[in-house]
This record gives C-alpha cells, structure tokens and sequence, in this order.
C-alpha cells in the first residue's frame, strides 16, 4: 500500500477527515465494518452532475441526445477505470489478500467504484464547487478531444481488427442516402463485410453514422460467437 499523501497529491486534495479517505478506498472483501459502497452510490450521482454541466456548456449546439451519448461513453465503468488509472488509484485501495492475489487492484469494477467513491467523499467534505475542478482537470488529461466522434472512434477499429482475424477482410461502409435540410441533414450507412449486410445506422454525420454501424455489427458478430 502506498502512502496515501501521495494520492493526494494527485488528486491536488488533501482530506481534513482521514476516516473519509479510508471508507472510499475500503474494498467490501476487506474485513472492516465498513466499504466504500455507500460513498460509490453518492459519487455515481454527482459525477453524473458535474460531467453533465460540463457538457451543457461545452456544446451548446448539441442536442439532448448527443448530450446523452457523450455522457454515457464518459460516465462508465470504463471511463471511470480510466481517470482511477490517471491517479494510481489501485495502489491505495484496501482489499482482502485473496482479493489482491486474484488481481484485484487491476479490475475495472473495483476501480471505478473506489473512484466514484473517492469523488463522493470529497463531495461530502468539501461540496461540488471544489469537487469539480478535479474531476474537469481529470477528464482533459484523460482524453485529447471530448466529442462524439473522438469517443466513438474505437468501434471502427474494433471491427476492423476482428474481421481480418475473422474473414481475412475489412468491412466495408456504404452510404446508402442523405436527407433532410442542409442544417439538420442525415446520413444513412450500411455495413458489410464479405459482401453480407451487417446492419443499418442514420446519424448527423457520415462519421457517426459509421460508428453506430460498427457498434450494431460488432454486437451482432458477438452473439453468433456467442
């Protein structure tokens, strides 16, 4: 276990309520009257707040639902085991040895729920106003850009990389049609790969609209292995 002043150095936060600390970094495997479950719950729910205003803000021009989509893709287990990661926050969390041994300081629910409960700690000592920096300052180091494109980027790659394992080829996108006004226009895309329609998506964009393809395949190709 590492020192925990050293956590707190990148969280740029020093806790006044040491018992705080401990409780968010408790594991339920760790034999203590209490865990940070509580603590998790509460965090879930404030960054669900502090990452929703800063989207509210940084695209004014978004609408509910791509609002929606990009606090889904940050709001998560994964990206939450991404901003845990950006603090070590698997040095410093309490956990039973059989919890540890079974790699537990690298498991992506046990981390992003140390992480929301770390977050909801600070929330209780110090209120939202000094809580969101961190986590602002958190989420621009742990992402280059912050847009729909950018955070949906991966299911392309994703799919390419199991169709060459899979059929030896890449998939293959077709724009099937646009429509509406030129300022609110549509894309409808298809996928294929090996000549077989995998799916249809319409989005805002060419790009999205190959993203949410690829994820639909992607899910397709995995319930037949499946």
């Amino acid at each position: 276990m590492h020192n925990i002043k050293e956590l707190e150095k990148c969280l740029d936060y020093q806790f006044k309520n040491k018992d705080l600390i401990l409780e968010a970094l408790t594991h339920k495997s760790f034999k203590k009257p209490y865990n940070n479950e509580r603590l998790e719950f509460l965090g879930d729910a404030v960054l669900n707040l502090i990452v929703g205003e800063y989207l509210f803000y940084k695209f004014p021009d978004s609408n509910e639902g791509e609002l929606s989509k990009i606090r889904a893709s940050l709001v998560n287990e994964k990206g939450f085991t991404l901003l845990a990661n950006k603090i070590n926050l698997g040095d410093y969390i309490y956990m039973s040895s059989a919890e540890d041994r079974n790699q537990g300081r690298l498991k992506a629910s046990i981390l992003s729920d140390a992480f929301e409960a770390i977050m909801g700690a600070i929330y209780i000592e110090s209120g939202i106003e000094v809580l969101k920096p961190i986590i602002l300052k958190l989420l621009e180091r742990s992402y280059d850009k912050i847009n729909l494109d950018e955070l949906f980027s991966d299911y392309k790659t994703a799919l390419q990389e199991i169709t060459q394992a899979r059929f030896g080829c890449i998939p293959e996108y077709r724009l099937v049609k646009a429509f509406g006004p030129d300022h609110k226009k549509e894309f409808e895309m298809e996928i294929y790969i090996d000549d077989k329609l995998y799916g249809k998506a319409i989005d805002k964009s060419k790009k999205l609209a190959q993203q949410k393809v690829a994820k639909i395949a992607i899910d397709k190709l995995k319930s037949k292995k499946d």
